[in-house]
């Protein structure tokens, strides 16, 4: 299974590169400084160029001097990527999950849809926050993620035609679509 339909949005699995989906935003996982990284983070603003940072620079100084706390998000231009919007959200570090990381990845998730409704986007492609360089297992963010994600389109019917997740590495699409069977059963 590589897709739900909840309501009249489609919940999408996708195994590929985030830089190259066709959509309204694709979602950054971002660190903390919004000026770029490692990852999914250094693609993003390699692939879309000086004005994804320029608009980070403006946040950084306009809004939050000392980096985007965890579980927030922002959003820029996608300068020269595919989708029109980047939504930056900074997931948790995983310290060994004493310290609300299932907690702050979920607000990560929630507050980037809640962003993308904000600016009347349908159309939102994630990749799996926090799941490399900070470390958290994909086994436990997966369900935390779908899950989240089908709340958020459950509390605002019609709002998205399509949430997409967009997993870069095949063990990773896996991961995912054996949460999504599990999150498709329970409903």
């Amino acid at each position: 299974m590589d897709t739900l339909q909840i309501g009249n949005t489609t919940l999408r699995l996708v195994q590929g590169d985030i830089t190259e989906q066709d959509v309204e935003a694709v979602v950054n996982a971002a660190n903390s400084s919004l000026m770029g990284g490692g990852g999914v983070d250094g693609a993003i603003h390699r692939r879309g160029g000086p004005r994804i940072l320029a608009a980070c620079r403006q946040i950084r100084t306009e809004q939050y001097p000392d980096g985007l706390p965890a579980g927030e998000a922002v959003i820029t231009t996608a300068g020269e990527l595919p989708a029109r919007w980047v939504i930056h959200t900074v997931g948790p570090i995983w310290t060994g999950g004493g310290n609300g990381e299932e907690k702050i990845l979920a607000a990560a998730y929630r507050n980037s849809l809640a962003l993308a409704h904000q600016h009347g986007l349908r159309t939102v492609a994630f990749p799996s926050i926090s799941t490399g360089a900070y470390g958290f297992p994909i086994t436990l963010a997966a369900p935390i993620a779908l899950r989240t994600v089908r709340d958020e389109v459950q509390a605002r019917p019609g709002a998205f035609a399509e949430v997409r997740f967009v997993l870069f590495s095949e063990a990773d699409y896996e991961t995912y679509r054996t949460a999504l069977e599990v999150l498709a059963k329970a409903a």
